[in-house]
């Protein structure tokens, strides 16, 4: 299922040759039986040589898309080790007894994301340099992502979050032990940015690091500040968690994060949020939308765009999610995405009269990690050139983060392919044999 380092011209050289193969083949075939079949049967025969000729056509195009890309995407941030209840038991029916440990983190996430996709990433952190650390870059690896570039340090931990996972109309809960870790000690000068950054074309980062603590602060600013300068692009997941933003006892969380991440967000050429992020941490609301209740006002988040774009000027694009929560179950989903040059909104995804018409997900597998991969397929998409149209790259990264929902874990394991069908109207999940 992963996609690793792959020799395109030896793929594209081999797909030539099964192509002429089986086009002669089918030439005879066709051939042969309009001397002993009916005119029906020739007609099948050549309709199945033409579904043929289509698909395999299909499945090189799609090669030489990933030839093309050549682009290596970076992500900034901190990552966990993930702990979880079996199941959606609750924390006080699973201890003591075992839980299901995997690795999550925001721009860990959508490395892992965009590798799956065909892109080629950089994972950038301070780990610890333990067994449990080592593990999850061979994961990473695994996946296709470079981790040749993280940051090892002889002493320090890993950050733990531990998720209980909701039911019905119980919310999921997340217990974070973060403190100490390796990334929130370091700060700006314990990193070589301009080499992390090296052949790079886009850095991602998120709210959530600089969340951490003043050092963890300052070092995403030095970064994004770095790959500005370099002429990197910068996307910024607002990301905003009421749980951190403590390090400044000063101030409120929602008070730290707007000044710091409106120190941040100014270098960014991609802003994306959810549904609230905005309000948390710019107070810039939209109107007619009751998040608890799960009822949200779609035009309202154009206008909310539209003062994000005019705070931050640097930005060409602003992308937020629209989630609607009827239960931990059964959730509405879609996105936006305004285009900054356009001054026009782009809503995904839409039914055949081109209203917006959100996916209705129920029986949701596992919702963490849904914005992150939302954040791949968003960044996917802009590079991919076919896809690279506002109302196309919308498309895709609505369909991806759909598709992360009946996932479990913090990635998203769908594949280029897979997204494409949905974004084309794929949504029965019917077995393909």
């Amino acid at each position: 299922m992963f996609r690793k380092k792959q020799h395109f011209s030896v793929q594209l050289s081999a797909l030539f040759i099964e192509s002429v193969s089986f086009l002669w083949k089918d030439f005879f075939s066709v051939l042969f039986f309009t001397l002993k079949k009916n005119a029906v049967e020739i007609v099948r025969e050549l309709g199945y040589f033409t579904l043929r000729t289509k698909n395999l056509l299909k499945k090189m195009k799609f090669l030489k898309v990933q030839k093309m890309s050549k682009k290596i995407i970076a992500g900034f941030g901190e990552v966990m080790l993930r702990l979880c209840p079996p199941g959606k038991m609750r924390f006080a029916q699973a201890f003591p007894g075992p839980l299901e440990a995997t690795f999550g983190g925001g721009e860990a996430n959508v490395c892992a994301s965009l590798a799956m996709l065909g892109l080629k990433s950089r994972y950038l952190t301070a780990l610890p340099e333990n067994p449990v650390a080592l593990s999850f870059a061979g994961e990473m690896r695994g996946f296709g992502v470079d981790t040749e570039r993280i940051k090892y340090t002889a002493t320090g931990r890993m950050g733990v979050y531990y998720a209980e996972h909701g039911a019905a109309q119980r919310g999921s809960n997340v217990v974070y032990d973060r403190e100490g870790s390796v990334i929130s000690l370091a700060g700006p000068e314990d990193y070589d940015f301009k080499y992390m950054l090296e052949n790079c074309s886009h850095l991602h980062i998120s709210g959530i690091t600089p969340a951490l603590s003043e050092k963890a602060f300052l070092s995403t600013r030095e970064i994004v500040r770095t790959a500005s300068e370099m002429g990197i692009t910068v996307s910024c997941d607002l990301n905003f968690r009421k749980k951190l933003w403590r390090w400044d006892i000063s101030c409120t969380p929602s008070e730290l994060a707007a000044r710091c991440m409106g120190e941040i967000v100014p270098y960014a050429d991609i802003i994306i949020g959810n549904e609230e992020d905005a309000g948390d941490v710019f107070d810039i609301h939209s109107s007619g939308s009751a998040i608890e209740q799960g009822t949200l006002n779609t035009a309202g988040y154009v206008e909310v765009a539209q003062k994000l774009a005019k705070r931050f000027t640097k930005a060409k694009f602003v992308a937020i999610t629209l989630r609607e929560s009827f239960s931990a179950d059964h959730n509405n989903w879609g996105g936006m995405l305004y285009s900054c040059a356009e001054k026009k909104a782009f809503f995904a995804p839409l039914n055949a009269e081109g209203a917006y018409a959100p996916y209705e997900i129920k029986n949701i597998v596992d919702r963490f990690g849904g914005g992150d991969s939302f954040c791949a397929g968003l960044i996917c998409a802009l590079n991919s050139g076919e896809y690279s149209s506002p109302q196309d790259a919308i498309r895709f990264a609505a369909a991806a983060s759909c598709l992360k929902h009946s996932i479990k874990g913090d990635y998203n394991y769908s594949s280029f392919e897979e997204v494409v069908s949905l974004m084309n109207g794929s949504t029965s999940g019917r077995v393909k044999r």
